[in-house]
């Protein structure tokens, strides 16, 4: 199939070209808000304030008993994050880097940020498995062997040995990041996403992927996938869940993010026909049926940027919080200055088996006046403790969340 543009698709590219283009150069964009990256993140986001994108836990709201505090700063922009068993925290980036956060006295607090990888392009995704990392890069993922031995030095010991394991992926870097993860059935899933902001173009685009751990043996498994940064099994059903960023350029209100729920592989989600689940896209969906595609679990509100995602499996939160579902807002870019930002906080979707009953704020304090953001959460991660760390891509940390009992 060959790939297919609209004139009106490419005319939505063309002004988003042009907004970032006048923002490069300092020029107001009149559509998207200027923002700032501060350590890492997007441009567009929302500005950063006077003092800088530092953290500031001060202004984090969260439930009665819970608490938030910093576990490592100096990581860079800090994305996805896996788990190895000596406690070591891996943490890809958006930049040319993979950090390994390491506490060492087993404090709650990182003690050490090395670089366990560098010269990379784009390596967001990282897992762990077998005594090995795995990270995604936009066209290629690779196993780094011998990084438990290197965390092992204080600054770093002998480096790792990379093995490219598939470099057969699309280069294209727009929504080209990849979110890496294993699933129940020892398989690395990976999405490969849609190259703009809506178009129609041949598998594997606007897909998620999984493959051996060797590389070989590639398939898709869900299509019809926009841009998804965040993958989830549910711990009794192990069915997968995952988050899909919606399309821009439709309104400050249209369409929501979604969360999405494949209990089996083979199921289409929609794009770029259909958005939401309700709304038929004005060029791609003529002629086509949302009641043709697999609805979202959720809506997750506009432009919100949901990204990483977490079922609660520890026993350091009340019982009400088992099995359920945290879910990331990185936050958005493209809202017009009168609507304001939205997202920039953590979410929390409560499931009766297989449906949501509630969507309800569980953190909130990164974004200030619907304006200015300070930071930007991007992935959770449960530590054996049953406490929960969230990367900030903008601040360049890691936070870690707590609960004890109000006395």
């Amino acid at each position: 199939m060959k790939p297919v543009v609209t004139l009106a698709a490419l005319a939505v590219v063309c002004s988003s070209l042009l907004v970032l283009a006048q923002t490069q150069a300092g020029q107001p964009g009149g559509g998207p808000q200027r923002g700032g990256a501060g350590r890492g993140g997007n441009p567009f986001s929302a500005a950063v304030p006077p003092g800088g994108a530092v953290p500031h836990l001060e202004l984090i709201k969260l439930p009665p008993g819970f608490s938030i505090e910093l576990y490592a700063g100096n990581v860079q922009g800090a994305r996805s994050m896996a788990l190895a068993p000596d406690g070591t925290v891996f943490v890809g980036t958006r930049q040319n880097i993979v950090h390994a956060v390491i506490d060492r006295n087993r404090d709650g607090k990182a003690d050490e940020v090395l670089t366990v990888a560098s010269g990379l392009t784009t390596p967001n995704g990282v897992a762990f498995k077998d005594g090995a990392l795995y990270v995604a890069e936009v066209s290629r993922v690779s196993r780094f062997d011998g990084v438990l031995d290197f965390v092992k030095v204080p600054g770093g010991g002998p480096a790792p040995k990379q093995t490219i394991l598939n470099d057969k992926f699309p280069s294209d870097f727009m929504h080209g990041w990849k979110y890496l993860a294993f699933g129940p059935d020892g398989l690395l899933y990976f999405q490969v996403g849609a190259p703009g902001i809506v178009v129609e173009r041949p598998e594997p685009y606007a897909t998620i992927l999984r493959m051996k751990p060797d590389g070989t043996g590639v398939e898709i498994f869900a299509r019809g996938v926009r841009n998804s940064v965040g993958l989830a099994w549910h711990p009794d059903t192990k069915e997968l869940w995952f988050t899909e960023n919606g399309r821009d350029m439709l309104g400050d209100e249209q369409p929501n993010d979604e969360l999405n729920h494949a209990p089996k592989a083979g199921l289409h989600f929609g794009y770029p026909y259909c958005h939401e689940g309700a709304i038929l896209d004005p060029d791609f969906g003529k002629g086509k049926s949302c009641a043709d595609y697999t609805p979202p679990a959720q809506k997750l509100g506009p432009h919100v940027a949901a990204l990483g995602l977490r079922f609660y499996t520890g026993t350091m939160f009340p019982a009400e919080y088992r099995k359920q579902l945290f879910i990331v807002n990185h936050g958005s870019w493209n809202r017009s200055p009168a609507a304001g930002h939205t997202g920039y906080r953590l979410m929390l979707a409560r499931l009766e088996g297989s449906r949501v009953v509630k969507y309800e704020v569980f953190a909130e304090g990164w974004l200030q006046g619907g304006r200015e953001a300070w930071g930007q959460p991007v992935d959770l991660l449960e530590l054996p403790d049953g406490s929960l760390l969230v990367s900030d891509e903008k601040a360049g940390a890691i936070y870690r969340v707590t609960y004890a009992r109000p006395s």
